[in-house]
């Protein structure tokens, strides 16, 4: 059975929580959770560790056992990630008798930056990807901290809006998944594409982009990524470049940058990218034919962005330091 603001709601409730301040966290969070454990219902906290800690201090101690905390650090290593460990959780708790779960989550800050991008997606892909279960969510934003452009993509992202005072509203701006996932906006730029890039292949076989990236990592000295890294770059190339070659239109081209800590590969052809919006983030057994290398490819790398691009379809892998990003 429902309960809260989701009674009555079949499948996913998604709602951002918006706060100014600790007191308003925990205005939002306190009573959610409590709600919660009074119900029966598995409770989950994924928060930064700060503001864990001050939810964990702030908890009844009747409730307090109730609670389930996670590292949120863990959870958001990646979306694609998070969302495969988020429905093996959810499975687990439904298979397990749940009529409702609850969880609040919040992104670490450092993707609140240069990776938004594919956290934006990830916002709005879970509106499906989790509406088999009877999820009620709460993403947690900071007013004061948070960029506004990113605030934008929340309130686009999330379909209902939790307040102090246990109020909740409908997102005026929310955005069909669909049509959101369908833009694929220009990412924004690694302060190394702003330089020539090391190695440019035009319709190059998938081992010989291998071989590129390969020779590049070795020119620096002792490497610019371990060899386990370098091979999930080897791998997550492979399949790009396959899919622009099978299902793009040429020229297929790749582009290769290599700076102290990252190796950054775009591959470009004149295509418009894959056909299915939620490319990449689905679970390999729900991608559709061709999708299972992007997933692989989100998996793999430490951000994926998808650009529409004067020359075509761009798809962007950093693997390494993926948090550069321009400055005036």
């Amino acid at each position: 059975m429902r309960t809260g603001a989701a009674a009555g709601h079949t499948g996913y409730f998604h709602e951002a929580a918006y706060y100014g301040s600790d007191d308003e966290l925990l205005g939002i969070v306190i009573p959610f959770l409590r709600g919660g454990v009074a119900a029966g219902e598995p409770t989950v906290v994924s928060l930064t560790e700060p503001n864990a800690e001050l939810v964990r201090d702030a908890l009844p101690s009747d409730c307090a056992d109730g609670v389930t905390f996670l590292a949120g650090g863990d959870m958001y290593a990646r979306p694609a990630s998070a969302i495969r460990s988020y429905r093996s959780l959810m499975a687990d708790f439904v298979a397990g008798g749940a009529g409702q779960i609850r969880i609040i989550g919040e992104l670490p800050p450092t993707e609140l930056g240069a990776t938004w991008d594919w956290w934006a997606r990830y916002e709005s892909a879970i509106n499906q990807a989790y509406d088999e279960f009877p999820l009620w969510s709460m993403c947690a934003y900071s007013t004061t901290s948070t960029p506004a452009a990113v605030l934008a993509d929340v309130a686009r992202t999330h379909p209902h809006t939790a307040a102090v005072g246990d109020r909740h509203l409908r997102s005026a701006d929310y955005t069909d998944p669909e049509r959101f996932l369908s833009v694929h906006a220009s990412a924004t730029p690694d302060p190394l594409q702003l330089t020539p890039p090391a190695v440019t292949l035009q319709n190059p076989a998938p081992a010989e982009a291998r071989r590129a990236v390969s020779h590049l990592n070795e020119a620096a000295p002792g490497g610019v990524l371990p060899a386990e890294r370098l091979d999930d770059l080897r791998l997550a190339l492979t399949e790009v470049v396959a899919n622009g070659l099978t299902h793009g239109l040429p020229p297929v081209t790749v582009r290769c940058w290599s700076g102290p800590d990252r190796l950054v590969v775009t591959v470009t052809d004149r295509g418009q990218g894959p056909k299915d919006p939620f490319a990449g983030l689905q679970a390999a057994d729900h991608a559709p034919a061709g999708g299972f290398g992007l997933w692989l490819t989100h998996q793999l790398c430490d951000h994926v962005a998808l650009s529409d691009t004067e020359e075509g379809f761009t798809l962007r892998m950093i693997v390494g330091n993926a948090h550069h990003r321009v400055t005036d």
